[in-house]
């Protein structure tokens, strides 16, 4: 099958979509598939890459972390023609989404598009944020959803959300999936020996992208809450983004600065050592889809404190894997690291043991093959409509017809958003 990934985010910027694109690419290539990635240009991009298209792109757009393509008709087509897709697979609904579409017309491909984000706690990214443009890129996101063939949520949590918001296309949960067996063991001594973190102290810690949208300001405050009761806590944060500085900011205030270590982004065995020098993982976003680090830190055998949202409650288990704590409350939050710091050993090696089974679900095995079977049924639900015979004019009509669903599409979306439902 010639598969065609196209995405407004890549490596070398590491989150949860690229992960995501990173891993089905190398299992799907190693089950014999040939896996096209087509992504905006970006500052640190690999010199050489196997089957990457990277398209030209306005750089760090108002000065965030992402690349937007600069959609010149044709080229992409043009560069395709040989490769010919049977599936395009749609990260992302905006720009580069638009292209998705437009490709896959082109060629008579089916569309499958994983519903990674939600969007709405991304606009601090555009100049003008504000309630109507939320209700924007909700509209925007939930009418791209169904002009696709397949749509696949990362989680239940986040299939729900998005039906209720009007996405009538069909759904199928496929989570990212993980190396396991490579989460399982790791050199806790070495990591702490690096960033010179005492033997005896307890280690909280979290792998992130440390932006607004991760709630990351409610965790530093939470945190350094938990440091100042006790002076043996240090602090591991993991990941880049816009929000490190005022994280620093908050750890001065508190007069616990040294006692976080914040080396950036990780990845390989370096980011697992990472993972293995935490005592207790921790979390507060309130956007995610799925959390795939939430499911990397169980596999190390870390138990978890989080704030129950979308999700984070398909993975993390209240007092099974963790503690999901129903509110935003600092104290609350406090507490709860605190009640891991001050457990019993036995007890916390039941927590990990808990954590470490929970997550077989999620093995790279499984999914792949999850995302498989939606391929399929995409395939299968347009193959009448790719075996039409070819003329220049069905393939005006087909583009057409695409370019149309786009304007009607970015239509409703305003009129959606025009409506006062305050």
């Amino acid at each position: 099958m010639n598969i065609l990934m196209m995405s407004n985010t890549y490596l070398p910027f590491v989150g949860g979509v690229e992960r995501s694109i990173e891993m089905f690419t190398r299992r799907l290539r190693g089950a014999g598939h040939r896996v096209v990635i087509v992504v905006p240009d970006s500052p640190g991009a690999p010199e050489e890459e196997t089957d990457v298209l990277r398209m030209p792109a306005i750089q760090r757009f108002n000065g965030s972390d992402f690349s937007i393509e600069l959609a010149i008709p044709g080229v992409l087509e043009v560069r395709l023609k040989e490769f010919r897709p049977d599936l395009v697979h749609s990260h992302h609904p905006f720009f580069i989404g638009d292209t998705a579409l437009r490709v896959a017309s082109r060629f008579q491909a089916p569309v499958v598009f994983t519903f990674h984000s939600f969007f709405e706690h991304y606009t601090h990214n555009v100049p003008g944020d504000s309630k109507l443009l939320k209700r924007f890129v909700v509209a925007l996101s939930t009418g791209y959803a169904n002009l696709c063939d397949q749509v696949i949520a990362p989680s239940e949590s986040v299939r729900d959300e998005i039906l209720h918001r009007g996405v009538v296309q069909p759904i199928t949960v496929v989570p990212t999936g993980i190396d396991i067996f490579t989460f399982k063991t790791g050199d806790k001594e070495g990591f702490r020996i690096r960033e010179r973190i005492p033997a005896d102290s307890f280690v909280i810690g979290i792998v992130s992208r440390i932006a607004p949208e991760k709630n990351i300001t409610f965790l530093a405050n939470a945190v350094t809450g938990y440091l100042s009761r006790n002076p043996k806590a240090h602090f591991i944060l993991i990941g880049q983004g816009s929000s490190v500085d005022e994280v620093r900011q908050i750890f001065e205030s508190r007069g616990v600065r040294e006692r976080l270590h914040a080396p950036g982004t990780m990845q390989n065995k370096d980011l697992v050592d990472a993972y293995h020098a935490m005592d207790l993982f921790v979390y507060s976003s309130l956007s995610e889809t799925q959390g795939i680090v939430l499911t990397e830190a169980m596999a190390a055998g870390l138990p978890i404190v989080a704030l129950d949202a979308p999700g984070v409650r398909d993975v993390v288990q209240d007092k099974v894997t963790g503690r999901l704590l129903p509110h935003q409350n600092e104290d609350a939050f406090v507490n709860a690291i605190a009640e891991f710091a001050d457990m019993p050993k036995q007890k916390i090696e039941g927590f990990s043991r808990r954590a470490v089974d929970a997550v077989e679900q999620y093995s790279e095995d499984a999914t792949t093959g999850k995302l498989l079977e939606v391929y399929q049924a995409a395939l299968k639900g347009s193959y009448m409509r790719r075996q039409t015979e070819d003329s220049l004019w069905k393939e005006a009509r087909r583009w057409f017809s695409t370019e149309w669903e786009l304007i009607a599409n970015m239509a409703h979306a305003t009129g959606t958003a025009a409506i006062d439902t305050d």
